[in-house]
């Protein structure tokens, strides 16, 4: 069992900059790869990044491609999302998550996950 709470989240101007942290506790976070989706209003819960166990293998979707970057920090049990050049339509709950294997191809699926943090709001606005 792995229990993830996101923070971080808040209300940023476009162009500006967040970064999002996933506090783990529970079994051993360095077990699992780890992943960031979002869900806008009136939307499908949505890919945005992953990160294998060690870190080596990162996987971005096309709309975070070249702004955001995950990472994370074993020995502290966090994962972090540096969102930069914010747009309007970023403006979502965005969630960490957590899952036992590594593929490409089966990152970007949420049905992949086993855990889930509660969200945490990003709301990008003038």
């Amino acid at each position: 069992q792995v229990q993830l709470v996101e923070s971080g989240g808040g209300l940023v101007q476009p162009g500006g900059s967040l970064r999002l942290s996933c506090a783990a506790s529970g079994d051993t976070f360095k077990s699992y790869a780890m992943g960031w989706f979002r869900r806008a209003p009136g939307k499908e819960r949505e890919f945005v990044a992953a990160i294998s166990w060690s870190g080596e293998n990162t996987y971005y979707a096309d709309s975070a491609k070249g702004r955001f970057t995950i990472s994370r920090d074993n020995p502290e049990n966090e994962g972090y999302l540096q969102m930069n050049s914010l747009k309007v339509e970023d403006t979502a709950v965005y969630y960490c998550a957590a899952r036992g294997s590594w593929s490409v191809r089966t990152v970007v699926n949420p049905k992949g996950y086993d855990y889930w943090g509660q969200g945490t709001q990003v709301t990008v606005s003038s």
